[in-house]
């Protein structure tokens, strides 16, 4: 193998790996919006009752 075509093999894995961990960066970004978003979603929801769901009735 040439030292061209070397050269140009590594600088299209070092651009496909700088692309991957780019789109990988992006992707957690993402997640973590998304998670801070829940967050904040489940905060603004009023506690439920204090009673609700402390006892069964259940009958056979």
């Amino acid at each position: 193998m040439d030292i061209a075509a070397l050269s140009m093999a590594m600088s299209q894995t070092s651009l496909a790996q700088s692309a991957s961990l780019q789109v990988m960066s992006m992707s957690k970004d993402m997640a973590e919006q998304q998670g801070q978003q829940l967050t904040e979603m489940l905060k603004s929801v009023p506690a439920p009752h204090p009673n609700l769901g402390s006892s069964l009735d259940i009958s056979v």
